[in-house]
């Protein structure tokens, strides 16, 4: 729910900010079907994972198999968000699109991936789906 406020805010501000053509959108983000599986990426420290549906698999070095937890999907103006509970802590993913590069790699995303885990600071990513696939190798 936190990261549906949150997106729903940032949202509302760059409508107020970006003119009178930017007011119209006010159609939920459509760009990744409820049906599509998410796959998300980050480093330092590195992270990962996927979403399908509404379960969301959460993997890091420590944890390579990835702990599942449920997630609820929130659509906002620019984006999607996946709500659930990591080990007691909110978990909070936020998908956008933009290009992103994950620095360690030739590849190229097309979206952006933010996590809020606790109190933690929040973390920075890249995501892409099977249709929406990222650009450059396979296996770097």
């Amino acid at each position: 729910m936190r990261s549906a406020i949150i997106l729903l805010a940032s949202s509302t501000l760059a409508a107020c900010t970006g003119g009178a053509a930017d007011t119209a959108n006010t159609q939920p983000f459509a760009a990744i079907g409820s049906e599509e599986t998410v796959h998300f990426v980050g480093t330092e420290p590195f992270w990962g994972g996927e979403v399908t549906g509404m379960s969301l698999t959460y993997s890091t070095p420590q944890d390579a198999d990835g702990t599942v937890i449920p997630v609820q999907r929130f659509a906002g103006n620019n984006g999607l968000s996946f709500s659930g509970q990591f080990e007691g802590a909110a978990f909070d993913l936020m998908v956008t699109p933009g290009t992103c590069s994950d620095g360690m790699s030739d590849r190229r995303f097309p979206f952006v991936a933010t996590l809020k885990l606790g109190g933690r600071d929040s973390l920075s990513g890249c995501a892409w789906t099977d249709t929406q696939p990222f650009e450059g190798p396979r296996n770097p």
